[in-house]
């Protein structure tokens, strides 16, 4: 991306754009490099203009919401950063208990809207890190709950800047996967839930917000789980706790020693520090149980030699 693409995307939208913007700063994990250009696009038409631009300059572009679930690399990123999460906002809880949302709100904050109309169904997601757009993206979820269990449909914006709907016969759901094509991004989704009962909810709620703090390592920065499990009855943690690998610390990065699913940054870890310990837990568990991690994690920005070591090998 040169200088006189960052000019005509300037004079060309009226969002917030920063340039050379530090990437740590908008991640759960506090770590990457420089993004070239990072867009916080304020409607619809804003976002569609700068989709049919990156699309035909061949600018390379990513989606973040949060920047949960995101390992950004060192060097940053030789592109286009768009988030929605400043300015897709609206959130809708109709009579019908039909939620509408865009894709920028938090899902924290959806679900405790939710609790206060007493829909239930969604208590354990509570506190499930990241956007709507990025959790229904992936079918993120907690406790045994995901996202898409109460999936109606979601629309789109596709690189050429239109916008496409999807209703849930369009769409498989998978355990962290959607069939959602990757170079769309997400821009709002509606959810039919259920009537609940409002002690029971919130007891509920109380329940999954202190699983997640006796076993979840939340006074570290991290990204949520590193790795995907193998299987319902099989946990990454457990086996890379089986593996000795717990409380592995390398550089300013630690598998952590409450969950050993979590690497976390002590405050100054690197993404070479992080990767390192994947690529170690990978082999390890392999090693002793013959299962290959996937990644739950994306990685950002890194070279595609690194990649392969842990998307293919």
């Amino acid at each position: 991306m040169n200088q006189k693409q960052k000019k005509e995307i300037r004079n060309m939208l009226s969002s917030h754009i920063l340039f050379d913007a530090p990437l740590a700063q908008y991640t759960t994990f506090g770590i990457g490099g420089p993004a070239q250009c990072m867009i916080y696009p304020d409607n619809h038409n804003e976002l569609s203009t700068l989709l049919k631009y990156v699309h035909s300059k061949k600018i390379p572009a990513i989606f973040i919401g949060s920047g949960s679930n995101l390992l950004i690399w060192d060097n940053g990123f030789e592109g286009v950063v768009i988030s929605l999460r400043k300015t897709f906002k609206e959130l809708l809880i109709k009579t019908n208990l039909t939620i509408s949302v865009q894709s920028g709100v938090m899902l924290g904050t959806m679900v405790k809207e939710a609790r206060k109309q007493n829909i239930g169904g969604l208590e354990s997601l509570v506190g499930v890190p990241g956007t709507v757009g990025g959790a229904l993206m992936m079918n993120a979820g907690a406790f045994g709950g995901e996202i898409s269990n109460y999936f109606l449909e979601a629309k789109t914006m596709t690189l050429d800047g239109d916008i496409k709907t999807y209703t849930k016969e369009d769409v498989q759901f998978s355990y962290r996967h959607s069939t959602f094509p990757i170079d769309e991004i997400l821009i709002e989704a509606t959810f039919k839930c259920k009537k609940g009962n409002p002690e029971k909810i919130l007891e509920e709620q109380k329940k999954s917000s202190q699983r997640r703090k006796s076993t979840q390592p939340l006074k570290y920065r991290s990204a949520g789980s590193i790795f995907k499990n193998p299987s319902k009855k099989l946990a990454a943690g457990y086996l890379i706790e089986q593996a000795g690998l717990k409380g592995i610390n390398y550089g300013g990065a630690s598998i952590s020693d409450k969950h050993a699913n979590f690497i976390v940054n002590r405050g100054n870890a690197t993404a070479a520090d992080v990767f390192h310990l994947i690529v170690l837990v990978r082999q390890k568990v392999a090693e002793k149980f013959n299962i290959n991690l996937e990644l739950e994690v994306k990685l950002i920005g890194f070279p595609e030699k690194l990649k392969q070591e842990v998307y293919y090998a």
